[in-house]
Formats: structure tokens, sequence, C-alpha cells
């Protein structure tokens, strides 16, 4: 086995205070929480209607950062560049078996994520729900299928998945309150569930249960616990008392429900994860804007589904509070991507637009000032591992692509990175300061580049690339100097 990263450990250091006889400090918990499909969509990041009285009261405590982009539109690929802190290099880097194919299968020098690196430190690690793309961090696909194998075989000492009455992980997944799920048959199911049922009918609240016994169980050693809640991913589904929060009719639809103008057909998409998957009364697609009364029933039954975690996710920091380990414990709630509620015609993410690319990020850390204060500055999700590995003094490996968070939670007004990168079949994007711009590989019939201007044009219904040829220009050669090899269209 490859020797620990122990020099800078929070364990080693312990041991080296004791030996010394100086009074030792505990090293620092983290409790990471990953929610699934989680687009901005609370109150603290300004949506007034929202009801997430946990995730708020949470910001209140912690950094929000305002502009937190991932690297892939998609749940595998964007848990990649978290887990292992780097950027996309090829096509295989932006599919959802990015862990699966792209991890090496024998344990070598450098850790194959953070949760490694902290293990190796001699931190307690633990998995709950979905972290990795596969739910219960086994190989197995959706039909059950497959051989079982660890997706990452280093990082966790325990990997939990409560699935109870829907017997696979997978099925847990895409389950109802009944017991079925959308694998049974798919197109057969409605995308959405409101039954008076409780919270434990559901994963989400069997999982929240589970972290709860987890902490007491590791609150007396340094541990790293990761909690990965489920929804609000289709189908969404939550008990009835999280609807009745939401007055159907007062809900908006989304500011830019057409298609934008100008851009390559392949920045768009059917919404195959909505309608392909799940039966409805109206059928969408490319470029079809749905009824409005039926926009606002998806739109309440994500809604419904946001205050649903939110409660779960409530009843793990309550518990972190209730057993005096808070003030010790690095905290980080994080969405894997963002999601289109019908905007620019689309349900769902896989796409370079905005929406799909930006999702909640907000750290609260042992010690830090001005909490509560939000920050303007761009971030990127691969700048999570060296964060944590600098609140803990952990050694990370050399070459990491992401920074350090470290200076933006000390002084919430640093301006962050130049650009943020984002990555999806056949194009990549950058989001600077101002602009949005993205290259097509291979863009056919279609414009070469797209460009959204978010001082004039905040939800990008326009693409302005053809008007301001001195823009793309400019920002060209920052936008190829992190073009990964071989993004081909696939």
């Amino acid at each position: 086995m490859p020797r620990p990263y122990a020099l800078r450990s929070a364990a080693a250091a312990l041991v080296f205070l004791c030996a010394c006889g100086a009074a030792p400090q505990k090293p620092p918990n983290v409790l990471f929480i990953a929610v699934d499909d989680l687009r901005p969509q609370t109150g603290a990041y300004g949506e007034s209607g929202m009801v997430t009285p946990n995730f708020d009261r949470f910001a209140a405590q912690a950094r929000l950062f305002e502009r937190h982009y991932v690297q892939v539109p998609t749940c595998g690929a964007s848990r990649y560049a978290l887990l292992t802190g780097n950027r996309p290099a090829s096509a295989a880097h932006t599919r959802n078996d990015a862990i699966r194919d792209l991890l090496p299968k024998t344990e070598r020098e450098t850790p194959e994520s953070f949760a490694h690196l902290f293990r190796r430190a001699g931190y307690r690690t633990v998995s709950i729900g979905k972290i990795s793309h596969y739910v219960d961090g086994r190989i197995y696909s959706y039909e059950g299928e497959g051989e079982g194998a660890f997706e990452m075989p280093f990082s966790w000492d325990r990997r939990i998945m409560p699935y109870e009455k829907w017997g696979t992980a997978w099925n847990a997944f895409f389950g109802y309150a009944d017991g079925s799920n959308r694998n049974m048959e798919r197109g057969a199911y409605p995308p959405f569930e409101n039954a008076d049922v409780p919270d434990t009918a559901y994963p989400d609240g069997l999982i929240a249960e589970e972290a709860v016994a987890q902490l007491r169980e590791l609150q007396d050693e340094p541990f790293l616990l990761a909690v990965g809640f489920f929804k609000p991913h289709l189908p969404f589904t939550a008990p009835a008392k999280y609807w009745d929060l939401y007055d159907r009719e007062a809900i908006d639809i989304s500011p830019n429900p057409e298609a934008p103008e100008e851009v390559n057909p392949a920045s768009l998409h059917r919404s195959g994860e909505m309608f392909g998957n799940y039966k409805h009364d109206e059928e969408g697609g490319i470029g079809i804007r749905l009824s409005d009364a039926h926009a606002r029933l998806l739109r309440h039954a994500y809604h419904a589904s946001v205050s649903f975690v939110d409660a779960q996710v409530g009843k793990v920091l309550d518990e972190l509070d209730r057993l005096g380990i808070a003030e010790n414990t690095i905290v980080v709630v994080w969405g894997d991507h963002g999601w289109h509620l019908g905007d620019h015609a689309v349900w769902g993410k896989h796409t370079t637009f905005e929406r799909s690319l930006r999702s909640v990020l907000m750290i609260r850390a042992p010690g830090m000032p001005a909490p509560g204060e939000p920050a303007r500055g761009l971030v990127e999700t691969l700048d999570i591992y060296p964060t944590l590995a600098d609140y803990a003094g952990l050694e990370a490996p050399a070459g990491l692509t992401g920074t350090s968070l470290r200076p933006i939670m000390d002084d919430p007004a640093h301006p962050g990175k130049d650009a943020a990168f984002g990555y999806w079949r056949g194009r990549f994007t950058m989001r600077t300061e101002r602009y949005r711009i993205v290259k097509h590989e291979n863009p056919g019939g279609g414009p070469e580049y797209e460009l959204f201007d978010h001082r004039s044009d905040p939800h990008e219904t326009v693409n302005a690339a053809a008007d301001r040829p001195a823009v793309i220009a400019a920002l060209r050669a920052q936008l190829e100097a992190q073009r990964p090899k071989m993004l081909a269209a696939d």
C-alpha cells in the first residue's frame, strides 16, 4: 500500500502535539452534503417564494457562493471533478461513468479522491446515499445488473444506502412512496408524487435518519461524513405537506421560456430525462414551450422537492449542533449542477447555459470571519477538494487544477477566479464576470461561437457572437487555454 499523506495530516499533528506535551487540538471533522439537481433555488439565493428555512439558516452561518459553477452538467462527471479536484481532460471525463472508467483499479501514491486523502490521514470516512455516480457506491446498472464492485474502492470505510422496500439502490433513487419505481416501466409513471406520507416513506428521509445515527457513532473520532440526498432529482416526489407550502397559481413560470435566438441547435435538447422517462399530459421537445399550467405543475413539484430535502438537511445540521461538534466541523452543502425549469424550453440539465452549470455551494468552517456574508467571486466545483485539505491541514496532491477557496472564505469581497469553465458533448464554455462564451467543436450548420452578455442579457436569450467579434477575439485565447483534448461530440 502507498505511504499515507501523513506529514501534514490532522491526525499526525494531533500525535505530534501530544508527544511534545502541547495541548492537542482535535482535527476538524468534515460533513459534506451533496444535493442532486439543486440549482440555486433557495431563499438565501434570492428566490423569495421558496420555503427553505434550513438552507437559509445555514447560509446565515456560512459563506454562500453566489457564482459557483460545476465542470460538467451531468451527475457522474460533475462528481468526478468534485472528488478528484481536476478539470476534465477528455471526452471520457464528461460522462456519467467517469469515476468508474477513469479512477485507477489499484491503490496508488496519489489518492483517488479527497475522501481517500482524509482516510489515509486517519479520518473515519463514511458515505451515505449518492456521493459518486452509483447510488450506493457499488457498480450496478439501473436494472440491477453488474458485479457490484466498489466505484471508489479506497475512499470509504463504510458505504451506506437504505433502499429497503425498493429492493435496489437505483430503484430507491427513482422510487415512489409505495415501493414502485420508474425503472419498472419507463414512461408509465408520472414525474412527481404528492402523497400523504411521512418523510421516511421516501429515501431521503431514510438517508437523513442514517446520517443522524452516523454522527452519533462518529462524534468521538475525526470523521469525514458524506451525505448524498436524491431530491430534487426526478421524479419530484415529496410528502404532501411540502407541496402544501406553495400556492401553485402564485408560482412564476420561467422568465425565459422560449428557445434562445441564434444559438447552435446542438445547444438545445428535447428534455429526454423528463419526457422520455415519465408520463405527461403534455409532451415537450426542442423549442417546445409547455402550457403555463403544466409548467407551473412541474415547477410546483420541484419546489416541493427542494423544501423536502431542505427539511432533511436541517435534521442533520440540528444533530451536529445537538452533539456539540458543530464548532469543530467543516460543513459543505453542494449541488451537483443546475437544472432548467422550462428555461430555454428545456426541462433538465445537459446544456452549457447558465441554468445548467450554476449550482448551490455553501461552506461553513471553524473560526471563519464574517459568517453569513455572501461571496460574488467566480468559483468552481473542483476548488472544493483543495479547500477541504487546506482547512484540515492536509497536503493535497500536486497538480490539482482546483485552488483553495480559503482566500474567499477569509474575505467574501475577494474577486475569485477570472473565469469558470464547463464542458458538454462537443462544446466547452467559459463564464467570466460579464460574459459566457461557448465554442462548438463541430458546429455543423450552426454558429461556432455563442456569446451572452450577462449585464444586458442575464437570461441568455440572444446569441450576440455575430455582433461582437472583438469580444469573441478577446475571450478566445483564454477559452482555448482550458480546452480539453479530444472533446469530440458523442
